[in-house]
């Protein structure tokens, strides 16, 4: 690890102005993939702005337009199981409780999590080209082993996948995010946060040079009576997906009003076609409707030497999720923390 300085923000626009014309300085909260990278020699921070000072305000507030509005700062366990995103947005509860370990996400904060990078075996091995971690290098995971990578939305130069949880379902939900920068305050629809890899893998995301994520914003509609998170992965606990599915349902009888589907483990970024969703209204909630769901989700997925499976398996998991969303009370109780 290089030698760094340390200045501790005392407000937003003190944090701003800390890291404005430093091209090496970095905010830092909970640090649970920070320094991790750093680790790695993947990242070298010159300067870290720690931001945990502005953790003030509730992690969870109603907003006067009927929706919530998410602390950034506020870790994932505190908003997992806060009484209104359990209540009012489960889908979101079940999500970030299957997501990494009780430790780190009493830890991680809300817009850490939007920020954490894929756990590509590539892009953690020095001696391995990787356009994401050294661009021009190459992508050694195109002819390598490639089992947990993506099968859609990739490109030549990168087939890495984005690892949250959390973010699969705040896909689903169709939030935005608050960000403070330089040129001032902006709103970034959450579809249009995080980018498909390109020709520019090394850019994870929309975020300009300097900005902090504030705030995220949740809409009024939660999905609370039909909804369901699935992960697909290794083992039961603390690992990444293969694949995971965020299905939210609005019901009228038998006959599907209104429906979001995104997928995890899957592409650089969750995965979500509105398209997909619109063939499902007027459509009943069956096995088949969900199938021809999964058929639209799915086009052009493309496998590699060790992930063609991953294919079927996204559409049996879009499938079982749209059933199961239709009875919540039959899922497995989310990891709660320890009393």
């Amino acid at each position: 690890m290089n030698p760094f300085e340390y200045t501790r923000a005392g407000s937003i626009p003190e944090a701003v102005v800390a890291v404005s014309g430093e091209p090496n300085a970095c905010f830092v909260a909970g640090g649970t993939n920070l320094i991790d990278l750093w680790k790695y020699d993947l990242t070298h921070p010159d300067r870290l702005v720690d931001v945990n000072g502005l953790n003030t305000d509730k992690p969870v507030t109603e907003r006067p337009d009927g929706g919530v509005r998410l602390s950034a700062f506020a870790t994932n366990a505190t908003t997992a199981w806060h009484p209104i995103i359990e209540t009012r947005y489960p889908l979101l509860s079940k999500a970030i409780g299957a997501g990494a370990s009780g430790q780190i996400r009493n830890m991680a904060t809300n817009g850490g999590n939007l920020l954490q990078r894929t756990r590509c075996y590539y892009f953690y091995e020095p001696q391995a080209p990787c356009n994401k971690r050294t661009p021009g290098s190459g992508c050694g995971a195109l002819t390598g082993y490639n089992r947990i990578h993506a099968i859609l939305g990739q490109s030549d130069s990168c087939i890495a996948v984005f690892p949250s949880d959390m973010c699969v379902a705040l896909a689903a939900l169709k939030v935005v995010v608050q960000v403070s920068g330089p040129q001032g305050d902006r709103v970034i629809p959450f579809s249009e946060f995080h980018r498909l890899p390109g020709d520019h893998p090394e850019q994870d995301n929309t975020l300009q040079p300097g900005e902090l994520i504030t705030a995220i914003d949740l809409p009024e509609e939660g999905f609370a009576q039909n909804y369901s998170y699935l992960k697909l992965r290794d083992r039961h606990s603390y690992a990444f997906a293969l694949v995971s599915v965020a299905t939210g349902l609005i019901l009228e009888g038998d006959r599907i009003q209104e429906a979001r589907i995104a997928l995890g483990g899957v592409a650089h970024k969750p995965w979500r076609i509105p398209e997909a969703e619109g063939f499902l209204i007027g459509k009943p909630a069956t096995r088949e409707s969900f199938a021809g769901a999964a058929d639209i989700l799915l086009e052009g997925a493309k496998g590699y030497a060790h992930n063609s499976f991953k294919i079927d398996l996204a559409k049996r998991a879009i499938i079982r999720n749209g059933l199961m969303a239709l009875s919540p009370d039959t899922q497995l109780p989310g990891a709660r923390p320890s009393a």
